[in-house]
């Protein structure tokens, strides 16, 4: 037997045998037996004949072209083209290729038809089904919760998902996220006036445009930078002192006198509000420190919970 063949036989045979230790291990720390395992859903068998397939296949097109590498000699037809004198064959397409592709493409074709069809089972098709399940127990269940229970669950909501950026008592941690014990700071409010806003704060895409398009009616002039800083300060410190002036000739329009915000045309920016709360998760928010992301692992229920848990923080 040719030395390359028996090399080729002995190197699979050694990852065959590998990948049946590798296996009998992983199967023995699951605490099943392989029989089992094999017996179970017709993905652990695949994965053992294709790991199998592509051991034998892989070793022996290895062994195929390093013997055409040593006794091959060029043959065939030069097409008309050259690079730097360098030509190039016009061969057929390799016999071998070709069947593999179509057999591949036969493969493919029975995987998704017969062997694993799209629509056979799956782990993550059962754990949506659970989630969307339990979703509709919970809700159906805890509706009718409100008032100070409410609350408590929206705590107990906060704590698994929110705390790890807020922090345990919604203070920002230093800054990395807001700080929801009060509505906004100063460099919040200074953030959006320059850039704008559409994080559809109240449930739709309904923009805040950027400083170029905010005018101050008493002046009838752009906003100022010394303007913004005086009602960046102003709503900052819960609509007092300095920038008062500001405020009512460039804000008041849209956010209402008392900064209360006014219904289908700008959010409330002197307190939470649940809804508030309820359409940044369920949209995310850009602001001047990061982005947070939309929430849309918690269902209803719990996005109002943390709408009055967090409105309750500032109150």
């Amino acid at each position: 037997m040719n030395k390359l063949y028996l090399w080729g036989i002995i190197i699979a045979v050694a990852m065959l045998a590998a990948t049946y230790y590798t296996l009998v291990i992983t199967v023995g720390d699951s605490g099943k037996s392989l029989s089992e395992v094999m017996s179970g859903d017709i993905v652990n068998a695949l994965a053992i004949a294709g790991a199998a397939a592509l051991v034998i296949i892989t070793t022996f097109v290895v062994i195929k072209y390093v013997r055409q590498m040593q006794d091959d000699t060029a043959d065939g037809t030069l097409i008309n083209e050259s690079w730097d004198g360098i030509g190039e064959y016009l061969n057929d397409i390799p016999k071998g290729w070709a069947i593999m592709f179509i057999l591949t493409l036969l493969w493919g074709m029975w995987y998704f038809t017969i062997g694993y069809p799209v629509n056979a089972y799956s782990q993550i098709g059962e754990y949506n089904e659970d989630v969307a399940a339990h979703n509709t127990k919970f809700e159906k269940e805890y509706a009718s919760i409100t008032g100070e229970k409410l609350v408590e669950m929206g705590e107990s909501v906060f704590l698994a998902e929110c705390k790890v950026c807020h922090g345990l008592t919604a203070d920002g941690i230093n800054g990395t996220a807001a700080n929801l014990n009060k509505r906004i700071d100063t460099k919040s409010v200074k953030y959006v006036i320059n850039n704008g806003s559409n994080y559809s704060l109240l449930g739709s895409e309904i923009p805040m445009p950027d400083r170029s398009g905010l005018f101050n009616s008493n002046t009838g002039a752009l906003i100022t930078d010394a303007e913004i800083d005086a009602v960046s300060a102003y709503v900052a410190n819960g609509m007092t002192g300095a920038g008062a002036d500001v405020f009512a000739g460039t804000c008041a329009v849209c956010h209402g006198e008392d900064g209360k915000g006014m219904e289908y045309v700008a959010p409330n920016i002197v307190a939470y509000t649940p809804s508030l709360v309820i359409n940044v998760l369920n949209h995310g928010k850009q602001g001047v420190i990061g982005g947070m992301p939309a929430f849309n692992r918690l269902n209803d229920k719990q996005k109002e919970a943390v709408g009055a848990y967090i409105t309750s923080l500032s109150k």
